[in-house]
């Protein structure tokens, strides 16, 4: 391998990692919406790991509001026009909320000749109706079951790359949902957070090992 395809190789991969560690939702499409790659905060927003998103369509897992913006964006795609575009959807989180955002969508290649892939970013704006002036906001208490799974496994102990294990998701993917568990309730750290879980009610008290409410209920 000479100089500058390693060179090219490293670059790829601290892109990758860069790619997999940023909190907004991302995701890599073809030109037809199917999509290639996505990171651990795209995957959050459809309760899955980046894996089981491949091949997806992306109009399939964010609905758009208005058919006339996707038709217009297919159309300047075939024209190869590479301006950015967006598109308002709406779509169910894995909690069963409703939620509203804009995808934005940029066509990316190396050569002004090649068909260009579509870098899309995910921006949630909030749930409920749109057409409410109080955007929606995560309840304290309400977390997906994939965060509760998270919870209950660092109240028993785990590691970030045990829960990874436990969860399938990889231990970013892990370290996203802790992120947003703590931004949510304010929590300085991990101790902080099991606390607030069982405060919240969304850890079953004095069950061992934790469990979040939602399993102990269906046992």
């Amino acid at each position: 391998m000479d100089w500058t395809r390693r060179e090219g190789v490293v670059w790829r991969n601290r892109a990758l990692m860069l790619f997999d560690r940023v909190a907004v939702p991302v995701a890599v499409c073809d030109v037809y919406g199917s999509v290639q790659v996505a990171n651990p905060a795209m995957a959050a927003e459809c309760g899955t790991t980046p894996g089981r998103l491949r091949g997806r369509d992306v109009l399939d897992l964010f609905q758009p509001q208005e058919s006339v913006q996707v038709e217009r964006i297919a159309q300047a795609l075939r024209l190869r026009h590479r301006s950015r575009y967006q598109v308002s959807v709406r779509w169910r989180a894995p909690n069963g909320t409703e939620r509203y955002g804009e995808l934005t969508a940029d066509p990316v290649s190396d050569t002004v000749e090649e068909t260009p892939a579509l870098l899309v970013m995910l921006r949630v704006r909030g749930e409920g109706d749109p057409g409410d002036d109080r955007p929606g906001e995560d309840s304290p208490a309400q977390v997906t079951p994939i965060e509760a799974r998270i919870l209950a496994l660092l109240a028993g102990g785990a590691t970030t790359a045990r829960a990874a294990r436990e969860t399938g998701l990889t231990t970013d993917g892990v370290t996203y949902h802790l992120r947003r568990l703590s931004a949510r309730w304010d929590a300085a750290n991990r101790t902080e957070l099991v606390a607030r879980a069982y405060a919240l009610g969304v850890l079953t008290p004095g069950v061992w090992p934790p469990v979040p409410v939602t399993d102990a209920d269906e046992r």
